[in-house]
């Protein structure tokens, strides 16, 4: 079965009565309003207003396929199971069905809807601790679903806790999680590995159990003492596309099935070796080369900040696979079967890599030993990124410090002012009262530009923190302090009036015509949410935004405006007290 027919089958059986679930638009992949992550990573990320007792237009039955990227193990890359870019099939409740209803849809799902043999699954389930129970209700459905009790496993906050920060010590006041129950398949074709522990269990790491999907039940929330229940129960159900089709195909390596088939196909042309006895570096290459693929459709260009340098990241460690693999390197090898500009960038970053790059082998050749500071060396002279340098020297057994790296790094990037210093960590979409304040300070920001430059000023973008925010907005020529002072007072004299921030569900159509303002040019759900801000701002927005404006206790200030890039301004402010 391919992951097309799969992808098809899961969104019908979810859709399809009885579960009545609405379809929504997967998020982007490069996010537009959480600074503190670089790309999305999961399905929730945009719900998480949703999860926590805000109404979703669509209701509460959910379901999408969300294309992601997860960086955690991008080092692990080059087995038969990791990748860099996915698709991750979500289902989700918001206050409506839970454990009852949700493990028997996704077994049902898998063995009647995609026939896997249930002999070769096994589930997992949350062993309990001091604040969170035993989770001997999920283990309870899974018998009666006829799951045999050896078949199921139960284990602790590493494996069967859930939340974007990790287990409950490491939540941040205001994250929400939650115990999960996880899905495995057995491949009886595997011998299990000794090395790896005396018996095989499903989170095991010899490869004999694939992980197929999660049904995460979010129904905590991390407060100063501790977790507490939230108001309503969640499923949040992620199943991994390309994982679940090695199952259907019954072979452990996911770098088989038909998303990469033709890829692989490619490469194997392109540097004249075959895929067996060269696996690591070719799926090394196909992995980093379709998610560089899928990071360029995002507008993301090859640089040494954000989201760039993910992408450069991923291209020259390719390109350094390909070189030994060949024996040489040159622009077109990664272009692969690509469209002619997304061929384009990905040859233009060759072509400046493979000038550096053999300058900077014949460097390597010299150094006996390395540490963190000649890997800097490397990095800032021939642009090798540090896990290129971390792979070269492995194969010739020394390690380099990457923490120690990384201070180099912020080091350089304090004295150049780098803007991207510390982003390359990841983490949490920040839904606090300060950012909640910011976001509807945005609304008002835009309105009030719209209002002192004209109807040609349209939203391009903006970064929210805690502290500040950054709007990005069309606008040929940069603000004097007239036109800054007035956007100001204009806003200022909106939060005085106290007025209240409303919301209305209705078609994109419907709010277009009532003159609520939307862009990115996103494809949006059937129905969206439109936010009022008394008669000053109407908004097509999916929140997290205060109730009134009074709620802001404070004036804006804006401490900064600047040229982003031609016809585009961007401007900086913080709230005042």
């Amino acid at each position: 079965m391919t992951t097309a027919e799969i992808r098809a089958k899961y969104l019908k059986f979810f859709i399809g009565k009885p579960r009545n679930h609405k379809e929504i638009s997967p998020a982007p992949l490069v996010p537009e309003n959480d600074p503190t992550t670089l790309f999305t990573s999961s399905g929730m990320q945009q719900l998480v207003p949703y999860l926590t007792g805000e109404n979703h237009p669509e209701g509460k039955r959910l379901v999408d396929v969300q294309p992601s990227i997860r960086l955690q193990d991008i080092d692990e890359v080059g087995d038969n199971r990791h990748t860099t870019f996915f698709e991750m099939l979500g289902n989700w409740s918001l206050g409506d069905y839970f454990k009852a209803e949700q493990l028997p849809w996704v077994w049902e799902f898998f063995t009647k809807e995609l026939g896997l043999d249930g002999n070769r699954l096994y589930v997992s389930c949350f062993e309990g601790n001091k604040e969170v129970p035993r989770d001997t209700e999920s283990a309870k459905i899974w018998k009666k679903i006829r799951v045999p009790e050896d078949h199921i496993f139960f284990y602790g906050v590493k494996e069967n806790w859930w939340s974007r920060s990790g287990p409950p010590n490491k939540m941040p006041v205001g994250e929400i999680g939650g115990p999960d129950s996880e899905i495995f398949y057995e491949f009886t074709q595997v011998k299990h590995d000794p090395k790896f522990g005396e018996k095989c269990h499903p989170n095991c790491e010899c490869g004999r159990f694939l992980e197929i999907g999660n049904s995460v039940f979010i129904q905590y929330q991390k407060t100063k003492e501790g977790l507490k229940e939230l108001s309503q129960k969640n499923v949040d159900f992620g199943g991994g596309l390309e994982r679940i089709a090695a199952a259907m195909n019954d072979d452990p390596d996911v770098f088989k099935i038909d998303a990469f088939v033709l890829l692989i196909k490619k490469i194997s042309s392109v540097t004249g070796k075959a895929y067996k006895r060269n696996e690591t570096s070719m799926r090394i290459i196909a992995d980093h080369m379709r998610a560089a693929n899928m990071i360029i459709r995002e507008g993301v260009e090859p640089s040494n900040k954000q989201q760039g340098y993910v992408l450069r990241r991923l291209i020259r460690r390719s390109a350094l696979k390909v070189r030994d693999l060949k024996g040489k390197l040159v622009g077109g090898d990664l272009s692969l079967n690509f469209e002619s500009d997304i061929a384009k960038v990905i040859e233009d970053e060759v072509g400046r890599f493979s000038i550096s790059l053999e300058k900077g082998m014949k460097q390597i050749e010299k150094i006996d030993s390395v540490d963190s500071k000649k890997a800097f060396d490397l990095y800032q002279t021939y642009g090798f990124p540090f896990e290129v340098t971390q792979e070269i020297f492995a194969d010739k057994g020394q390690k380099i410090d990457k923490d120690k790296f990384q201070k180099e790094l912020e080091m350089h990037q304090e004295k150049s002012r780098s803007a991207s210093a510390g982003k390359f960590k990841g983490g949490l979409a920040d839904s606090s009262e300060a950012t909640k304040k910011l976001h509807t300070v945005t609304h008002l920001l835009h309105a009030a530009l719209r209002s002192i430059l004209g109807d040609h000023v349209s939203q391009k973008g903006s970064n929210i923190t805690s502290d500040r925010l950054r709007f990005d907005f069309s606008h040929k020529e940069k603000l004097n302090e007239d036109e800054i002072k007035k956007v100001e007072v204009l806003i200022n004299k909106e939060i005085d009036k106290d007025l209240e921030v409303t919301s209305e569900t209705m078609t994109l159509d419907e709010a277009k015509d009532a003159g609520a303002l939307a862009f990115f040019g996103h494809k949006y759900d059937e129905l969206v949410k439109v936010y009022s801000i008394g008669k000053f701002s109407k908004e097509v927005c999916g929140g997290p935004h205060v109730k009134r404006l009074s709620e802001i206790k404070g004036h804006v200030r804006i401490n900064k405006e600047e040229s982003v890039s031609s016809g585009v301004r961007r401007i900086y402010a913080v709230i005042e007290k």
